[in-house]
């Protein structure tokens, strides 16, 4: 290491970031090191160093790049993504682990000169806001500039917070290396992708692969330390969006967690509201008994599917003007990236994550290569977003006032449902299913069991995850209200309600909170009355709310929901030391839909309720 970047290190006055940097250098060989502060000619160093490593490429409007992932590191590898488990210890069924002693021996030696002949980047990130009491510092060392200027882009700088640590070992750190690359410049030796997260070391170790969601270790590799810092420390992480909701002159903020692709960024970004954050959240009581969170991040990794002027106008306006961004595995022809669902008709060739493209291509799987990947992403500030919040980076955080669950179900569950207490509310959330999405390498509609929409980034066994949300809302004086929300009910194959309508169901929630609706008490929660929510549409859209269109939207559907929880109580059964009143909520709802189906039969209309 060169002598001025070896000052920079010293200059932290940090032994312990210093014994973690040789111990790298020296494992991955790397030709060079470049350690990066908080100045603008780093910075400026990252975003040049991608596009000469032609790792990201220039797009025709200013300060637009784009970076292809391989064809086979399109999405986040849960079956490589494992928790370094040491002996003597328990996890849950459904978190996949590996013996950690077996598991440092193989990543060390995958690690032993990977990154010959290659620049390694040293950098230093905060996660949350600067001089709160919510914030990580994190350490990334990697071999790509890609990953380097993504989080860049996601994160608050933190070489600064560094600083402050004096000598602190508190501190996550990610090591990330491509690889051996191909003639595109993308990892080749996918198979050998290992995604291993050592939960004592607070480190992670990400090999064989560049897509963002295993390779930007802020990101859901962070998530999953903080996850477990949180269930040690009595506070909460969460894959959670966290916005404004602006009605009546006042502003109400809402947490929300939604599976990957279920609505969660196009929630966040309703038009008439605010964002502080799309994807992960600290929650920590307040000395007032209220629960108040901040963004982890200051960026987006969204998913640009479906973003078009009509359903994101906000998103969609940022993404065709000037500004820092970086597209993902979208089709580029002159220098104009284009996606699926954007609301225009896609060109019948150009560059994608295929390679050269046309129209009719097949993948190595015999199927047609679509234009776009299905999980092409954007990457970009929130402040650049009209509709950025003014509290985006309060180190204080924000009042939380709802939790919002959602997840994928085309026949089930409906719109909008409030929680009968907190404590329904987490079994709600403990109990959430939802239809697989094409964010991660699993079959596409598959309906799969995910508590808190964090089943993925779990890293603590359930029963303490779930023992942990009861006692959170306990501790509060004014627990936030918690509601679960379905964007995808079908009626003969097609949607039951439009994308705009999720701003009715989010107004109905907030003036729930507020005291400003009744509600039906149902066997599964609290359901909107018809006469709320036709005012409500005629209200914001001038349109008009059947009764026959609230009535198939808001039947509880016993005999579906009965054997959901047959499913849920099957899974619960393999786990350890599920709190009793998980089960008695369990227990108590099974009972309430055999007394409902008994007077009404399995499909109840909500006008019967009321």
């Amino acid at each position: 290491m060169e002598v001025n970047e070896r000052k920079k290190l010293e200059a932290l006055g940090n032994p312990y970031v210093l014994e973690v940097v040789d111990t790298y250098v020296n494992l991955c060989k790397p030709a060079s090191v470049r350690v990066l502060t908080d100045s603008k000619e780093d910075t400026e160093y990252v975003r040049t160093r991608a596009l000469q490593l032609g790792e990201e490429k220039p797009l025709a409007l200013k300060g637009h790049t784009v970076h292809f992932d391989s064809i086979h590191d399109q999405g986040r590898d849960s079956k490589n993504t494992r928790v370094l488990l040491p002996k003597g210890k328990i996890m849950s069924k459904s978190i996949l682990t590996v013996d950690k002693e077996e598991g440092l021996g193989e990543i060390m030696q995958s690690l032993d000169g990977i990154m010959a002949g290659r620049e390694m980047l040293i950098s230093f990130f905060c996660l949350g806001p600067e001089h709160s009491k919510f914030s990580i510092p994190a350490l990334q060392i990697t071999d790509s500039a890609y990953v380097t200027h993504s989080e860049s882009i996601l994160y608050r700088f933190g070489y600064d917070q560094f600083k402050r640590l004096k000598g602190s070992k508190e501190f996550f750190y990610f090591i990330h290396a491509s690889g051996e690359l191909d003639e595109r410049g993308n990892s080749k030796n996918v198979n050998k992708r290992r995604i291993y997260i050592d939960l004592e070391g607070e480190r992670v170790f990400t090999i064989n692969n560049q897509y963002a969601g295993n390779s930007v270790g802020l990101k859901k590799l962070a998530l999953r330390l903080a996850i477990s810092k949180a269930n040690n420390e009595d506070w909460l992480c969460e894959h959670m969006f966290l916005m404004g909701v602006h009605n009546n002159g006042r502003t109400t903020y809402f947490t929300g967690a939604f599976p990957s692709a279920c609505g969660k960024t196009s929630t966040a970004m309703i038009p008439g509201q605010t964002i502080i954050g799309d994807d992960i959240a600290y929650l920590r009581p307040g000395e007032n008994g209220i629960a108040y969170g901040v963004n982890v991040e200051q960026g987006i990794f969204g998913i640009a599917q479906d973003v078009n002027v009509i359903d994101d106008p906000v998103i969609y306006k940022a993404l065709t003007t000037p500004r820092e961004l970086i597209f993902s595995n979208v089709l580029v022809v002159d220098g104009k990236p284009h996606w699926l669902g954007m609301g225009q008709e896609l060109p019948v060739k150009g560059e994608n994550f295929s390679g050269t493209w046309h129209k009719g291509k097949l993948g190595p799987d015999g199927k047609e290569i679509l234009p776009a990947h299905k999980n092409a992403r954007y990457t970009m500030r929130i402040t650049e977003l009209d509709n950025a919040d003014p509290h985006l980076n309060d180190p204080k955080g924000v009042p939380v006032s709802g939790f919002i669950y959602g997840g994928r179900d085309s026949d089930t569950s409906p719109p909008v449902i409030e929680s009968l207490s907190w404590s329904h509310g987490v079994f709600m959330a403990a109990a959430l299913e939802s239809e697989v999405g094409f964010a991660k390498l699993a079959g596409e509609g598959d309906r799969m069991h995910d508590p808190m929409a964090n089943m993925d980034f779990l890293v603590v066994p359930l029963g303490v995850y779930i023992k942990n949300h009861l006692a959170f809302g306990k501790r509060l004086g004014k627990p936030p209200r918690i509601f679960a929300t379905n964007y995808f009910l079908k009626r003969d194959g097609k949607f039951v309600n439009a994308k705009t309508d999720k701003k009715i169901w989010l107004l109905w929630m907030e003036g729930r909170i507020h005291g400003e609706y009744g509600a039906i008490e149902t066997p599964i929660g609290f359901i909107p009355m018809y006469d709320d929510l036709k005012k409500l549409f005629k209200d914001i859209f001038n349109k008009d709310f059947t009764k026959e269109e609230y009535e198939y939207a808001f039947s509880i559907r016993i005999a579906k929901i009965l054997d959901g929880l047959k499913r849920i109580e099957k899974i619960y059964a393999e786990e350890h030391d599920i709190p009793e009143l998980f089960h008695e909520h369990l227990k108590q709802q099974r009972q309430r839909l055999l007394e409902a189906q008994k007077k009404h039969g399995d499909i109840i209309s909500p006008f019967k309720l009321q």
